[in-house]
């Protein structure tokens, strides 16, 4: 795969499960079809969004071989495949490798705190365990800890860690990584909302929430965005804003999988500890999406 292909709007995929609680294969693969016909860009199996934090090995594995499958090479796979324990992250990236996945989302070590030179000597060992290309997952609001823009410079130099998906919402932070990086080093916002002006300073895409409850319109807004035509980009920024915010009003993706199921795409079930919303969380939830049509 040319990393020339990572770019646009990538979806962090959700875990659909069925009443029981056990994986909607058949779900899952009908999701990936949407996705790819209204011109997602690439999928991401076993992201924050999909739940990777209470699936079990098996489950991740399972979700890994299901999305790779069905999407048969029309569209770039990257697999997450981090951990807390980086033997884990190690086993689990090279299963991704073996399944056939174009890449890897490596989240950072969650918990544990480490130093940005336990950092370093994580995704060092990580990257050394494959072949595949590597993809940084900063996201400090989860993990309890920031990948430094020095670190992540430092990591870029390693040649199979490609990019990184940015998501602390540290806007210094992620300009001097644009400013800085080497040629051919991607990143990839994490946060939908900032993806437009971010687009404007050298982004290449979105790893991206709204992209599961409204994938072609998120689809038009970032390539629309690549290609510099700021005026489509922006008036659909501003309408989609307003689900891009409430995505967040409880836990992700506690709003997005409640919004897929109004709108009859998935059954209403997450894994605990996530649970459904307030009532008048969703109240809100619904009054977004009446809005902007999707119900």
């Amino acid at each position: 795969m040319n990393n020339t292909q990572l770019k646009g709007s990538i979806v962090a995929q959700i875990t659909p499960f069925d009443i029981d609680g056990r994986i909607n294969e058949k779900v899952l693969r009908s999701l990936i079809d949407r996705q790819i016909s209204e011109g997602t860009n690439g999928i991401v199996a076993c992201g924050t969004t999909g739940e990777s934090a209470t699936l079990s090995h098996e489950e991740h594995h399972q979700v890994m071989d299901i999305i790779i499958d069905q999407v048969n090479h029309r569209v770039p796979v990257i697999c997450g495949a981090g951990s807390n324990a980086t033997n884990e992250a190690v086993s689990l990236s090279r299963y991704a490798e073996k399944a056939g996945a174009d890449a890897i989302l490596s989240v950072g070590p969650y918990y544990n705190k480490p130093s940005q030179e336990g950092l370093y000597q994580h995704y060092q060992a990580v990257a050394e365990s494959v072949s595949i290309p590597i993809i940084l997952y900063n996201v400090p609001g989860r993990t309890g800890s920031n990948i430094s823009a020095e670190t992540t410079l430092r990591l870029s130099e390693i040649e199979n860690v490609i990019g990184v998906k940015e998501a602390s919402g540290n806007m210094s932070q992620i300009m001097n990584i644009l400013r800085d990086r080497p040629e051919g080093f991607l990143v990839f916002s994490g946060d939908d909302s900032l993806s437009l002006p971010l687009i404007a300073l050298g982004l290449n895409g979105t790893i991206s929430v709204v992209a599961n409850e409204t994938p072609k319109l998120f689809a038009q807004m970032i390539n629309a965005a690549l290609k510099g035509d700021w005026n489509t980009a922006r008036n659909i920024h501003e309408q989609l804003l307003p689900l891009m915010e409430v995505n967040f009003i409880e836990t992700n993706p506690v709003p997005a999988k409640t919004a897929m199921s109004i709108m009859g795409l998935i059954e209403e079930k997450f894994r605990l500890p996530l649970c459904p919303m307030t009532l008048s969380n969703r109240a809100k939830l619904e009054s977004v999406l009446q809005a902007i049509h999707l119900v």
